[in-house]
């Protein structure tokens, strides 16, 4: 999917939001539906195996339902108080329950101190310069630690 939006940079690099504004010094074009995880991925700075490892997070995460609600759930009530068929799909608060203790199980094997990136650049959709600057980190130290956390996370979903 392609969402293409103007931001503003400033003199360090980093991008504002989109200015309404006539008068413009420098500005990039960028998508927003794609995820700072898959920026790291299409220019070579994270392998697939990490990749995939953090998609499976960030999978986790949103099925869990652990961002922020913005507005009310309209979602009706289940309506069949029958039985359900053989093969019927996973109740979905069991199924959140479960990503929900994947999701925790995942953080903890990323451990302390990784697992902080991990969360602010694959599940809150940080760009990996203002996790570093939120962190307080130098820069450029932040793709190190994010690497070294999707390490830990794949070896934890035990993938190849």
């Amino acid at each position: 999917m392609l969402e293409l939006v103007e931001c503003e940079i400033d003199a360090a690099g980093i991008m504002s939001a989109p200015a309404a504004t006539a008068r413009r010094r420098r500005s990039v074009t960028v998508n927003v539906a794609e995820s700072p995880l898959s920026w790291l991925r299409s220019r070579g700075l994270v392998d697939s195996r990490q990749f995939e490892a953090g998609e499976r997070l960030r999978a986790d995460y949103e099925t869990a339902s652990l961002g922020p609600s913005v507005t009310m759930r309209w979602e009706s009530g289940p309506v069949s108080r029958g039985r359900r068929a053989a093969g019927a799909a996973i109740d979905p608060t069991l199924a959140q329950l479960m990503a929900k203790r994947r999701f925790d199980a995942a953080i903890a094997a990323a451990g302390p101190g990784l697992a902080d990136v991990a969360w602010r650049v694959i599940c809150a959709g940080e760009a990996l310069p203002m996790a570093e600057k939120a962190l307080g980190w130098p820069v450029r130290a932040g793709k190190l630690v994010l690497c070294l956390a999707l390490d830990r996370i794949a070896s934890h979903y035990q993938l190849p």
